[in-house]
């Protein structure tokens, strides 16, 4: 005999969630404060302003401790609404300085952010926008694992804030900031979560809260074509392309992406990006794969493919991960092809791998469902240490985005 549990009533006595006013764009703050009945119309902006700036530039967690605002409103705020962060699941530190938090935003939602110190002005983030990817491009180890859901703004911003919480940076530093750059270059394709993604960049940029400067956030996309305008428009972000091929047969295999949207597609809507110029250079991400992408001839025909575009060149060594069916260039191939770059006039720094032993490197990410074990990190950290160089190359950039 089977019994069928009613859980209707039970879920329906459940306690409601609290919405989290640290994920709310300006006008959002101002319409949930007058919609939970805690401000009147007429001083929804002037409070909303005022939170802005606990929340945003100070950090706060805790609706008790703004005060400058009255007790018996923070009481209120405090009964309709949380600021509660994410949990982290997971933080690891690579021995470079490279950091990693594991971070999960609701069950079975989980993602990973990293931190790189000593990139751009003094350190760039690398969020995510997806639990996931659909792209499947093979060289990634993101893209073997299925996407789950888009993130929301709120969630986008929590990986900033969380970050921002371990490396100890509230209030908003005028000068000296370790972390100074957000990149978009974590788990998923952010062009597919663009609403979500121009929220979370609208509330990143404010000038009253975490204040990174549009010049200094980038969003890489392996080329979403009909979002790219509207990606420009919407953020005024600086533009990255997950390149990686000069044809449309290699990049068909490495970016499946490409047969929807092939190169001749791909360039014309860069070319036509929101504000592109030699101060605004897109940047072209090229993974070096050994034997694959990385001869001189595949050098001078990504010269011809991106011939009159403001551009820059990252060279990435590939990041192994278990399974992956190619290997990293070697570094002499890699200067060679950097040479070449260099001598038609582009910038084509060599993106230095970080965070390989804790699998935080570019290519690398994966949530903790797919988690390895930590004997496995020692062991591959052990076979890439083969491939790093032994010093610093000098063709390496400073304001390369990373991720």
């Amino acid at each position: 005999m089977g019994v069928t549990l009613d859980l209707s009533r039970a879920a329906s006595a459940a306690a409601p969630t609290r919405p989290n006013l640290s994920g709310l764009t300006r006008p959002q703050l101002a319409a949930a404060l007058i919609e939970a009945g805690v401000v009147r119309p007429d001083k929804a902006k002037m409070r909303a302003t005022q939170l802005w700036r606990w929340i945003h530039h100070y950090g706060l967690t805790d609706f008790g401790a703004m005060t400058d605002v009255a007790k018996e409103t923070r009481a209120a705020l405090a009964e309709a609404f949380t600021l509660s962060r994410p949990e982290v699941v997971e933080r690891q530190v690579s021995r470079d300085g490279t950091r990693k938090w594991l971070i999960r935003m609701a069950p079975g939602i989980e993602v990973e952010t990293v931190y790189i110190p000593d990139v751009g002005r003094s350190g760039a983030l690398c969020v995510s926008s997806q639990v996931g990817c659909t792209l499947n491009c093979t060289f990634c180890h993101t893209g073997t694992q299925a996407l789950v859901r888009n993130l929301t703004a709120a969630e986008i911003v929590a990986q900033v804030q969380v970050a921002r919480d371990d490396l100890e940076e509230w209030p908003s530093p005028k000068e000296d900031r370790r972390l100074s750059n957000i990149v978009f270059m974590g788990m998923g394709e952010p062009l597919y979560n663009l609403p979500h993604v121009a929220a979370a960049i609208d509330i990143i940029a404010d000038n009253e809260g975490i204040a990174i400067s549009r010049r200094r956030i980038t969003v890489s996309t392996s080329g979403v074509v009909p979002e790219l305008i509207p990606l420009g428009d919407q953020t005024q972000a600086m533009l990255a392309i997950s390149l990686h091929a000069t044809n449309d047969e290699l990049r068909d295999e490495l970016v499946p992406l490409n047969r929807k949207y092939p190169l001749d597609q791909l360039m014309a809507g860069i070319r036509a990006y929101p504000g592109l110029s030699n101060a605004r250079r897109v940047t072209f991400e090229y993974v070096m794969l050994k034997d694959v992408n990385d001869s001189p001839a595949e050098a001078k025909a990504l010269l011809n493919l991106i011939k009159g575009i403001p551009a820059k060149i990252n060279l990435i060594p590939f990041n192994p991960w278990p399974g992956s069916p190619y290997a990293c260039s070697d570094w002499k191939t890699i200067e060679a092809f950097a040479a070449v770059l260099n001598r038609a006039g582009y910038a084509s720094p060599i993106r230095t791998p970080r965070g390989r032993d804790i699998l935080a490197a570019c290519g690398q990410l994966k949530s903790e469902s797919e988690k390895m074990r930590a004997s496995e990190r020692r062991r591959l950290a052990q076979a890439t240490d083969a491939l790093s160089p032994a010093e610093p190359l000098a063709s390496e950039a400073k304001d390369a985005p990373a991720a």
